[in-house]
């Protein structure tokens, strides 16, 4: 709640975005949080699970409306759609938003939604915002985002094969796409998909563009859904797709022919925090379960409560200072974002992506153990929230890919720390003879290094 924003960031929150805060807290704990399990139910089994829209998540959008949590995640000076937050007001919120499974989607601040919405405002023309952008934020439809294929390591985006061709006035795509989120969903209509649109063009970041695909264009087939450590996220999904002569309008094309990487870039940088913010909410769900585990009356190996035995009281203050030093992490990035925009706050967005999941692992592994076979087991909460939170660690590009630039980045002051070092050193024997002292041998190693 607005009582807990952390006093760095205190000063830069609105009295608005505090009450919204507020609204957005008990929104998911009192209504969100108890329909998780309804929602579950009312998806039910089977095939049929993919062509049901449980009722409880269109009250709850009602009540949403009703109190004013809508799109809160647009962010205030960047797009003329905005509700008027910023990312760190955002961030806020979407903290509460990820302690619950259906209360992003409750708001219409859900993945691959969020995302798509973001590309459509910034880069859409008119037309492609009145035919996709409007009903996307009044709720009426969803979205996926295909971009990853599986016969290429598409950690380089330059690797996607997709074709799309220039016939007349369409484009004619050919190839296949997976972990499509939000294929499975009957009420998805429309795909926003990069392909290669000029497979000869010298500059390797000029060959891929995004175009609006409908989802019920001919020659589009579904061949499954994939699972995620065994659950399938009905209806929402992330599905396999094949492309066979899909033809599309030339008036579909986003931004232009050549533009895939700067509007991806500019797509997967919010995308990267709204999944951090969201992580922070998990992390902290998963404490409020070890913290009721531990202090289980009916629970008490070897006589004694969970909180008494040695290592579990400081795997409580371990999640606590983890958790609160991610959180600061992503605040970071959404001020920054916020002050210069996503492009200047790569490196900060990359920390965040980074860290948060890794975060959220090891905190939700500890509730795990402290319930032992419960914790693994579908009568908690935790096994599909550590599912969920692994895939992020592949989501939006691996770990690995932004470790490798962060590493690169932060490598290019290595000739001007060394230069510092040696100054520093050289300094250090000037003194030494203006003092007429001598090394000592701890601390004496004064070799000058060369970059």
């Amino acid at each position: 709640m607005s009582a807990q924003i952390p006093i760095a960031v205190r000063d830069r929150v609105s009295d608005r975005a505090k009450k919204t805060l507020d609204l957005v807290a008990k929104f998911v704990e009192e209504d969100c949080i108890p329909a998780d399990a309804v929602f579950e139910a009312q998806v039910g089994v089977g095939d049929a699970r993919w062509q049901n829209h449980p009722q409880v998540l269109e009250d709850l959008k009602t009540k949403a409306k009703s109190l004013g949590l809508w799109n809160m995640f647009l962010p205030k000076g960047h797009y003329k759609e905005s509700p008027g937050f910023t990312n760190l007001e955002y961030g806020l919120m979407a903290e509460w938003l990820g302690k619950s499974r259906v209360a992003s989607e409750a708001v219409n601040c859900a993945a691959p939604d969020t995302g798509n919405m973001e590309v459509l405002a910034k880069y859409g023309n008119d037309a492609q915002k009145a035919q996709w952008l409007r009903p996307l934020m009044d709720g009426h439809i969803r979205s996926a985002f295909l971009m990853t294929e599986p016969q290429i390591a598409s950690s380089d985006a330059r690797n996607i094969e997709l074709k799309m061709e220039k016939v007349g006035d369409d484009y004619v795509l050919n190839g296949q796409k997976w972990w499509s989120s939000g294929a499975g969903d009957p009420r998805c209509k429309v795909y926003i998909v990069m392909g290669k649109s000029d497979t000869q063009n010298k500059d390797a970041y000029r060959q891929q563009s995004v175009i609006l695909v409908p989802a019920d264009t001919k020659g589009i087939t579904i061949h499954r859904m994939l699972s995620v450590y065994g659950y399938d996220d009905a209806p929402h999904g992330h599905g396999h797709i094949t492309f066979h002569n899909v033809r599309v309008p030339a008036t579909n094309m986003v931004l232009g022919e050549g533009r895939g990487f700067e509007i991806i870039q500019g797509r997967l940088g919010p995308g990267r925090i709204h999944h951090a913010m969201r992580t922070i909410g998990a992390a902290e769900r998963a404490l409020e379960w070890m913290l009721m585990r531990i202090n289980d009356p009916t629970k008490t190996p070897f006589g004694k409560l969970l909180r008494e035995h040695g290592v579990i009281l400081e795997w409580v203050a371990k999640s606590r200072i983890e958790i609160d030093a991610a959180r600061l992490i992503v605040l970071n990035a959404a001020v920054k974002m916020d002050e210069q925009g996503p492009k200047a706050a790569l490196t900060e967005i990359a920390q965040a992506k980074v860290l948060v999941p890794q975060m959220a692992l090891t905190v939700i592994d500890r509730a795990v153990q402290s319930f032992g076979g419960a914790g693994v087991s579908q009568d908690t909460p935790l096994a599909n929230m550590w599912a969920q939170i692994r895939t992020l660690r592949l989501a939006d590009g691996p770990d690995e890919v932004h470790l490798q630039q962060m590493g690169r980045n932060e490598n290019r002051r290595g000739k001007a720390v060394a230069n510092k070092i040696n100054s520093q050193r050289m300094k250090t024997e000037q003194l030494m003879e203006q003092y007429k002292v001598k090394k000592t041998e701890i601390g004496s190693n004064i070799q000058r290094s060369k970059i």
